[in-house]
């Protein structure tokens, strides 16, 4: 009987530094301002997610189409054939991604408020 207690406390202490390491991701993220899109590591413009717009990316053979609407970003279209690009949602927290490798298109949310620091050291 007494092995089974021990489990059921390991397993409660577990479940809660399980929650707290949840809340501490969930609550600390901060909204992101900006939209940075590069295709191939280059550059391709950086966009205000307070404003919404329709971007297409690419030309004819090779594109995307990135959708920011509502404070969000996301990519309604794409030329590539697994359309795992269309699939991966909305983003709007710092340092959120959307990637398409076929494409070499990489859209990242950046410019939330950053916290003071990092990690703290002793």
């Amino acid at each position: 009987m007494k092995k089974r207690k021990n489990d059921l406390i390991l397993v409660a202490v577990i479940a809660g530094l399980a929650a707290l390491l949840w809340m501490w991701i969930y609550l600390g993220r901060s909204e992101g301002a900006y939209i940075r899109v590069t295709v191939d590591g280059s550059m391709f413009g950086e966009y205000p997610l307070d404003t919404d717009a329709v971007i297409k990316i690419g030309d004819e053979s090779s594109y995307n189409i990135l959708v920011i609407e509502d404070g969000e970003a996301s990519v309604t279209e794409a030329s590539c054939p697994d359309k795992l690009c269309v699939r991966q949602g909305k983003i709007r927290f710092d340092g959120q991604s959307i990637v398409c490798l076929p494409n070499r298109l990489v859209i990242e949310v950046t410019g939330g408020v950053k916290p003071e620091y990092d990690a703290v050291a002793r």
